[in-house]
């Protein structure tokens, strides 16, 4: 079969997976039915200009995890250790899971949570290539770059008088991963690639192909496999044994490909039984091999910056000391002078949330607990999708960094998943022996637990209030698009939601503190995640996620024309529901329906605060100051200190506040050398959470911190943003950024000086009206769809 088959071929290759491909964006690792078009005129920014991050030397492969820099397609990821005698790539495939649908719950009405029953996420494989004598001692003027501006990692020396460069990239058109070694100056490549196992796969050498290979199944029935080619037009090319092995190559093109038969449909059992993976990663690799290395390269270039190039970011200069210094060395060197601003730098760490999510988010799975990127086989946590923050933080960047064709991965995932959340959600829920269910009996729609998997499965405890938590952020997504297709696709999740909630509310008589009764809603036993009691009536966390999903629901079903009984019933609903209170005894805003602080006073978590950030309920045009003074209270008790993802709600909560100092504050405790395996940044940018004696990579804070900063630069909710709301004195002297998202249909192009607005350009992306304000300064704008205005606030 070629890698072009017929429209015919193509039709009964992919006839059996068409139900999947209807229900769901996420692109199957199939046959390509056609190829892929080449761009002509391709801008690469040139290496001085690029922003980057950069090294001296390679990664050392014991702390791949901290040191490798990655790259992804979405789907087909790596981390890249860039040593010329032995560089590694660790290859995952994000489909790539054991576990299974795990729908047979524990004695205690919970669901099992292990690598054997719901699973965990892997590596495909590891990929070497060894260039003989490069060896460290030999090389000089080595530098190894993550480039954010073209979406690759290089790495370049001299070696005998010759100039050598390297570089890497997972491209999405192309499907594969793409290593390619060139030189300057008359030199040669000589050396071996090696394809190895992370389990106990057999690698296989394939002469007449010129390939190798691994392939194998799991306990559950995913089929997976790995294959690795290799190009010269010079030198030779042999396979030997299961190695490919390179000799006198002016330049190598090595291509990897690898995938599984992972189908994002429940009614198929989340497979693809109609392909085999070794023979589309076969194909796809030989085809892309007989394409030229500068033609791969433009190719993935160009699809990169058509989404990098939709945000830009100046948040003032650096001085040339600090441009001088390796990324490492500069991250340390801003922690020791912490009163010497590196505008620059904090910049590229934006622009490196933005990579990551470019990389690790399109057309395939979204975004897990650790991304694409991984170092072992037993992730913590399984890298699993954690429904209580660490999940929904990862897509806070995506539409206000102009990525918004990011999010589709994480409404594709949350459509594919219904049916099996829907199904175990009526048939387990209301367990007797679950101590979450629903006292009146009744259970409709569906809800998950605190961890999924990509099998339909659920983990560890019921989450009740995490349905409403993800349709927040599909509805967010709403709100800055008005994609009216986006949300004809989201409604089944948002009523699936709703119907749940009105059938677990309980009415309680609540005393209120001064002295008056009323009868309210409020939600059933319940935990606020991760803290406190786990049997709490009315927790803060879940009154203001399930407000925020019954006025969604009623927006939606309004706005589809749909389902006018059912929103008439929510809106009763939500004018009955309880809302959070601040204690008389301790000024802050309460977690639970109770006056005394009964949890940890710096718990990681912000779960009463969700209608304050990412929610937009509690806002100071329409809330009490009194709560806005709990909100305050609240989070000076939690304090400045925790994780990573911690210090980035609570950066994001106080620019909220307007806060710039405390918000630009946490900003740096994030941006904090992870040494000694504390809590903080390391060298390759990663967030590190330190575990006991370890730390571990988190990718949520590499997400959440930079959606902060944005807040710090503007805020927005439907028919209202306020530009500059927390602007830190480290950005104050000058600014520009061009691309943001704002709630109500529009993006932003926004320049400033000395701390104030001195040009905005509202450009209308589905919106018509909504309020400008910086400082005390407030306009209405109206536009017509597609149009823009300019803005120069007196």
């Amino acid at each position: 079969m070629s890698d072009s088959p017929s429209r015919r071929d193509f039709l009964r290759i992919t006839g059996a997976v068409g139900a999947g491909m209807m229900l769901s964006g996420v692109r199957p690792f199939i046959a390509q039915a056609e190829e892929v078009a080449r761009p002509e005129n391709v801008s690469l920014v040139p290496e001085g200009e690029a922003t980057s991050l950069w090294y001296p030397a390679p990664a050392e492969e014991s702390r791949i995890i901290q040191q490798g820099l990655p790259i992804g397609n979405g789907r087909l990821g790596a981390l890249v250790g860039s040593d010329p005698a032995d560089d590694v790539l660790y290859l995952t495939d994000a489909t790539l899971w054991t576990g299974h649908r795990n729908d047979v719950l524990q004695d205690d009405g919970q669901f099992p949570y292990g690598p054997n029953d719901f699973g965990s996420f892997g590596l495909l494989a590891k990929v070497r290539v060894e260039a003989t004598g490069h060896t460290k001692a030999a090389v000089t003027g080595y530098r190894r770059r993550l480039d954010l501006s073209n979406g690759l990692v290089t790495s370049s020396y001299r070696y005998r008088g010759a100039q050598y460069r390297r570089e890497t990239y997972s491209s999405r058109p192309d499907d594969v991963v793409v290593v390619r070694l060139t030189q300057r100056g008359g030199g040669v490549h000589s050396g071996r690639i090696r394809l190895e196992a992370t389990r106990t796969e057999t690698v296989v050498g394939e002469p007449a192909s010129r390939t190798i290979s691994l392939s194998s199944r799991f306990g559950n029935g995913l089929r997976y496999a790995a294959v690795v080619t290799a190009f010269s037009e010079t030198g030779t090319i042999t396979v030997t044994g299961n190695e490919l092995v390179f000799r006198d190559c002016r330049e190598v093109l090595v291509i990897v490909s690898g995938g599984t038969d992972y189908l994002a449909d429940a009614a198929r059992g989340f497979r693809n039984t109609a392909i085999d993976p070794l023979v589309v990663a076969r194909e796809r690799a030989l085809a892309k091999a007989k394409v030229a290395g500068g033609a791969l390269l433009n190719t993935h270039v160009a699809d990169y910056q058509s989404l990098y190039r939709r945000m830009t970011v100046d948040l003032g200069e650096s001085s040339r000391a600090q441009r001088n210094l390796d990324s490492w060395s500069r991250l340390a060197v801003r922690h020791t002078n912490p009163g010497q601003p590196d505008p620059e730098l904090e910049a590229s760490y934006l622009q490196f949330g933005r990579y990551l999510m470019i990389t690790g988010s399109r057309d395939s799975l979204p975004i897990n607990l650790q991304g694409l990127w991984l170092h072992n086989n037993s992730p913590d946590w399984y890298a699993d999708y954690h429904t209580d923050i660490n999940l929904q933080m990862n897509y806070w960047l995506t539409d206000r960094a102009g990525l918004g064709r990011c999010f589709t991965a994480l409404a594709d995932y949350c459509l594919a998943q219904l049916p099996e959340w829907s199904r175990q959600t009526q048939r387990l829920f209301n367990d007797p022996r679950n101590r979450f269910r629903n006292s009146s009996g009744k259970v409709a729609g569906w809800t998950v637990a605190f961890s999924a998997n990509t099998h339909g499965g659920l983990g560890w405890w019921w989450h009740p209030a995490g349905n409403a938590w993800l349709c927040q952020s599909l509805w967010e997504h709403y709100e800055f698009t008005l994609d009216a297709q986006h949300l004809e696709r989201i409604y089944p999740l948002l009523k699936g939601a709703a119907e749940f909630w009105a059938a677990r509310l309980v009415t309680i008589t609540h005393t209120y503190p001064d002295g008056s009764t009323r009868e309210v809603l409020v939600d059933d036993k319940d935990w606020s995640p991760e803290h406190g009691p786990q049997d709490a009536l009315g927790i803060s966390y879940a009154q203001e996620i399930v407000w925020e999903l019954f006025r969604e629901l009623q927006l939606a079903a309004a706005r589809l024309g749909r389902d006018k009984e059912f929103a008439a019933r929510v809106k009763g609903l939500q004018s009955r529901l309880y809302l959070p209170e601040v204690s008389p005894k301790t000024g802050m805003l309460q977690e639970w329906m109770h006056p005394d602080d009964i949890g940890e006073r710096t718990h990681r978590h912000l779960s009463p605060l969700i209608g304050f950030f990412p929610g937009d309920h509690m806002n100071h045009d329409d809330t009490p100051q009194a709560t806005i003074e709990g909100i305050r209270k609240l989070l000076e008790v939690r304090g400045m200190e925790s994780f990573g993802w911690a210090c980035a709600w609570r950066s994001a909560c106080w620019a909220r506040l307007r806060d710039a100092d405390r918000a630009y504050q946490l900003l740096l405790t994030v941006l904090r050398p992870s040494i000694a395996n504390e809590n903080g940044t390391s060298a390759n940018f990663f967030d590190m959470y330190r575990n006991n004696d370890r730390a571990i990579f988190q990718i949520d804070a590499n997400f959440g911190a930079p959606a902060a900063m944005l807040e710090m630069i503007l805020y927005s909710r439907p028919g209202v943003v306020e530009l500059l709301p927390a602007l830190p004195g480290a950005w104050a002297k000058r600014g520009r950024v061009t691309g943001v998202g704002v709630k109500g249909g529009f993006e932003v192009d926004l320049r400033w000086r000395d701390g104030k607005v001195t040009t905005a350009v509202l450009r209308s992306v589905g919106g018509t009206s909504t309020e400008v304000r910086a400082g005390s300064w407030k306009r209405v704008i109206s536009v017509r769809p597609g149009e823009s205005v300019t803005i120069r606030p007196n």
